[in-house]
């Protein structure tokens, strides 16, 4: 795991995050909203790709930081975004850059959780197995 191989998954989360939503409305959900309740061929592609591709970052998330791990990282960014507030740093009245914060964060917890599994052999040594059920 380097600097690079984080970067990298930051970069694919952070477009994953701000392809799907951002409050400028170039997003799928911008696209989506555009011409709801008629939904095109091509929308449905791209909105099934991205479901696809959100299942497996929330699913490679889930399993390598675990319910501890997705509420500890939760409540630190909670934690930051609180200390930046009590500096003057963010204001509540601003609800766009609350809104691009909170993708930032969401973006953030998905590599995390992307990396976590190569950070943890790095550090202890040890390789991850799975476990197989028979």
């Amino acid at each position: 795991m380097t600097l690079g191989g984080f970067g990298v998954r930051f970069l694919a989360a952070l477009a994953l995050v701000f392809v799907t939503y951002n409050p400028s409305g170039w997003s799928f959900l911008g696209w989506i909203r555009s011409s709801f309740p008629h939904i095109q061929p091509a929308q449905a592609v791209v909105g099934i790709g991205l479901l696809a591709i959100w299942i497996f970052f929330v699913h490679a998330t889930w399993r390598s930081l675990g319910a501890l791990g997705v509420c500890l990282g939760t409540a630190f960014f909670a934690a930051v975004v609180w200390l930046l507030s009590s500096w003057g740093w963010l204001g509540a009245s601003n609800h766009n850059s609350l809104i691009w914060l909170g993708l930032l964060i969401v973006a953030f917890m998905l590599t995390i959780g992307l990396c976590w599994g190569l950070i943890r052999v790095r550090v202890s040594g040890q390789a991850v197995v799975e476990e197989v059920q028979r």
